[in-house]
């Protein structure tokens, strides 16, 4: 049987874990800042986040604090009192919020339409898009800088399924940042909905509701709003649960669900190349439910996906391996991956915060004898462990892959929001300081930084 660490020791690891993330957090910001002193080479602001030093205050400022105040104090006991569903809308409606108001420290033109407004991301491309199947079949063509009309940073940098988002959005008739913008932080809030709906089909609404006021305080969402990756966070977050959904025992039109799963995880893979790691977690799912039955009907979903784009003339392989060359014909090309191997991790700090390093220890120290004697499903541990090991492995991989060096805390999200699960480990008795704890890192990194995101 798999217990949680014990009461004082269980603590006082916690504890140091938080201090050791904090550690990690000071040595990247000391390290970066000499090393952009001596060469300029980390082509970051403030080091390692790409972003200025400006503390400033704005409309969202009493906004955000009061709801983080309102989730500290009530967020618990209404997570483990409200009916399911009501949870789940209320999940949704108050990680918006929370979203919202954090963007608007910045203002509404430059925390919610200016991130989208710059000319290197997808926005600015829309208008090339008048005749979709054309801009699909010479899309790869464009990728390279050097190429004729190069495509901006943004749009090469992803499979066309991300500008074309933006696209569709623009032909009925939300066309423009702002609406771009806002669409990124409703759907970006979706995604805590989407986690809990995902936990509860696999057996584990007990942690789900343990886990729902940090997913309502997620500090990622400083780079949900308003940022692209904030939706793509949101569409592989679904696709996630409803694979779970298809998995459940006694589940409604399993088949239904576990075609839908597959047509939006293969679009996640259309809306970033890293998002393939997604699949980690997909296995995951599958390995909590203790069966593969949707496997079969949601690689067909995904298959159509891929079909889809493949027949009108985009081949997603030819698309990654150009990326790979353009991504070294910019900044990539000087980042040092000695420094960002591992300050990349720093950036998942920020994003997680100090409840998710701290649930992330105990689950790692639980995965061995999770794997070899898996715990009753009715527990919830068990499925809270693989998911958030799974997460932290596509962390590591994409780390590795030397292909995410910077920019990691708004680019990681849709891993990042899997690893905030793990705080439904922490015990009950000071769960209110954890949730503190997040939303006063949140707070903090939009008082005094200017993010790009």
């Amino acid at each position: 049987m798999v217990r949680d660490a014990p009461g004082r020791a269980g603590l006082r690891s916690d504890v140091l874990t938080a201090l050791a993330a904090l550690l990690l957090v000071a040595l990247a910001a000391v390290v970066g800042r000499a090393i952009e002193r001596s060469d300029g080479s980390l082509h970051v602001g403030w080091p390692p986040l790409y972003a200025s030093w400006l503390p400033h205050t704005g409309p969202g400022t009493v906004p955000a604090v009061a709801l983080a105040a309102a989730v500290v104090v009530w967020g618990p006991p209404a997570a483990r009192a409200l009916p399911w569903r009501s949870l789940v809308a209320a999940a949704w409606a108050a990680a918006t919020a929370w979203i919202l108001a954090l963007a608007l420290v910045d203002g509404w033109p430059r925390g919610v339409a200016g991130p989208l407004s710059s000319p290197h991301e997808y926005p600015a491309s829309v208008d090339r898009f008048a005749d979709v199947g054309e801009a699909l079949r010479g899309f790869t063509g464009h990728i390279l800088l050097g190429q004729p009309d190069n495509w901006p940073t943004h749009v090469a940098g992803h499979p066309p399924g991300a500008v074309l988002t933006f696209v569709a959005l623009d032909r009925i008739g939300l066309g423009g940042a702002a609406w771009a913008g806002m669409w990124c932080v409703v759907a970006g809030g979706s995604a805590a909905a989407a986690v809990l709906v995902a936990l509860r089909a696999l057996g584990a609404e007990h942690r789900a509701r343990s886990a729902a006021p940090f997913l309502v305080l997620f500090p990622g969402a400083v780079w949900v709003g308003a940022s692209a990756d904030g939706y793509f966070t949101a569409v592989a977050a679904w696709g996630l649960a409803l694979l779970a959904v298809a998995a459940a025992p006694g589940a409604r039109a399993p088949r239904a669900a576990a075609l839908a799963a597959g047509l939006l995880l293969g679009w996640t893979v259309y809306l970033s190349y890293g998002l393939v790691l997604v699949g980690l977690l997909a296995v995951a799912v599958l390995v909590c439910a203790r069966t593969a039955r949707p496997l079969p009907y949601a690689l067909a979903g995904a298959l159509c996906v891929a079909a889809a784009f493949t027949a009108a003339g985009f081949w997603w392989w030819e698309g990654y391996h150009l990326l790979v060359e353009r991504y070294y014909q910019g900044v990539a090309a000087v980042r040092p991956y000695g420094y960002w191997v591992w300050a990349n991790l720093a950036n998942a700090v920020f994003a997680a915060g100090l409840a998710s390093a701290a649930g992330l220890r105990r689950a790692l120290a639980l995965l061995p004898e999770t794997v070899r004697v898996p715990p009753p499903p009715a527990t919830g541990t068990g499925q809270v462990v693989l998911l958030v090991a799974a997460a932290f492995g596509a962390i590591l991989v994409a780390d590795l892959s030397g292909m995410s060096k910077a920019e990691t805390e708004r680019i990681w999200l849709p891993f990042v929001l899997w690893l905030l699960p793990a705080a439904a480990l922490l015990p009950d008795r000071g769960r209110r300081v954890w949730l503190a704890l997040q939303a006063a890192g949140a707070l903090l990194v939009n008082h005094l930084l200017l993010t790009a995101w």
